[in-house]
């Protein structure tokens, strides 16, 4: 068997009385979507947010890359190639496209800037970013304001701002959220084409996505993994049909 890239093991998080996470344990191999799915308030969120170095469990370990990550932070983490999206776009709005994606380049030299105009003029980092935004079929918008951009554009942005980050694989908190049929189709497609490059830890809410993309599906129901395995085997589930799909939703 292929070693994942990513390897979860029992993380567990309680806020108070409230257990956000029960001994989860879940990985994410080379070329693949797992999607992560289950109600609002399942805890999928902390859940990311604890694989990222965001939250600290309370128990268990994060393995990236075959390396213990669990002591590391946000950044350390995503310099060892653990690139993540958000649920709300985290890009500057007031920014450009290319501003953006060579703030991430900068990032990933573990370097901060004090002379934008100065980092502008870096034909290393400009290199990277406009790389970048060519795997993302962003490179004619370089120059758009941010805030100009669609949101499905923005979504792809936020990509390639991971990208500059030579990511080994992908976090993905609903990138699906605010698109219409239109702009989750396009961008189902892009994601399809992205596992080639890393692999991708999917949450997301759009179950025709989810069923589209996924090689592997875990449903999170009350902050534990209630069921793991593929898109014809959820489906067909009776504990995550009564608890989330619905009767009607996988028909």
């Amino acid at each position: 068997m292929i070693d994942p890239i990513l390897d979860v093991r029992g993380l567990t998080k309680s806020f108070g009385g409230l257990v956000a996470s029960k001994n989860i344990s879940l990985d994410l191999r080379p070329g693949e979507i797992h999607a992560l799915i289950g109600p609002n308030g399942a805890g999928k969120s902390t859940l990311i947010k604890q694989i990222a170095g965001g939250l600290r469990p309370d128990e268990g370990s994060v393995f990236f890359d075959g390396q213990d990550v669990s002591p590391l932070s946000t950044a350390s983490r995503a310099r060892l190639g653990m690139g993540r999206t958000f649920q709300i776009s985290s890009v500057a709005m007031e920014y450009t496209v290319l501003q953006n994606t060579v703030l991430g380049a900068l990032g990933h030299r573990g370097n901060t800037f004090r002379f934008f105009n100065r980092v502008m003029k870096d034909t290393e980092l400009l290199a990277t970013a406009e790389n970048a935004l060519e795997q993302v079929g962003l490179q004619e918008f370089r120059t758009f304001r941010t805030s100009d951009l669609s949101h499905g554009q923005r979504r792809q942005l936020e990509v390639a701002v991971a990208l500059t980050l030579e990511p080994k694989a992908f976090l993905m908190d609903e990138p699906m959220a605010g698109l219409g049929a239109e702009g989750s189709h396009r961008l189902i497609g892009f994601l399809d084409a992205l596992r080639q490059k890393a692999p991708i830890l999917l949450i997301e809410h759009d179950m025709d996505a989810v069923f589209t993309l996924a090689d592997r599906i875990s449903v999170l129901v009350y902050g534990e993994i209630i069921a793991s395995g593929s898109v014809d085997e959820i489906r067909a589930n009776p504990d995550v049909r009564s608890a989330y799909l619905g009767e009607e939703s996988v028909e």
